[in-house]
């Protein structure tokens, strides 16, 4: 497996309408787009910086792992999403080296993205995501 780059860094948040203005308006990102992943029970907003982009999510539900992130640590840097040419292919490997995956197989994620995770105890404890985009879209 080969990640090609850093795709996004997660980062929970409360509320989007009160996290967007700093990002869009102090850092002066650009937005790129707001969607509901209702899987996920969670609103997403993306922002692009240089090469990669933050992506802010809002818990839906209060059952929502978000939710549950902050419940338990607060506002801040959810997980790091590194892109990936096949996903599942990257899932398989993985799995064959032994890592701990929390999706056995990749599943729906924002922008119509192929996504997984990999499990934070395989990993040094940072939630990693591999992600795969439709036709090179999010590059």
């Amino acid at each position: 497996m080969e990640a090609t780059r850093i795709d996004h860094i997660g980062v929970a948040v409360e509320s989007l309408d009160e996290a967007l203005p700093f990002y869009r308006d102090v850092l002066g990102l650009s937005l790129l787009g707001t969607e509901e992943v209702a899987d996920q029970k969670v609103r997403v907003a993306m922002l692009s910086v240089g090469e990669s982009r933050i992506e802010l999510l809002e818990p839906t539900s209060e059952d929502s792992p978000i939710a549950g992130f902050l419940a338990k640590r607060g506002q801040g840097i959810h997980h790091i999403a590194y892109a990936v040419d096949d996903a599942s292919a990257a899932v398989e490997e993985l799995k064959g080296k032994g890592v701990r995956m929390i999706d056995d197989s990749p599943r729906e994620g924002a922008e119509g993205a192929r996504i997984a995770f990999v499990h934070p105890r395989a990993s040094g404890r940072v939630l990693t995501e591999l992600c795969q985009h439709p036709h090179g879209e999010g590059e």
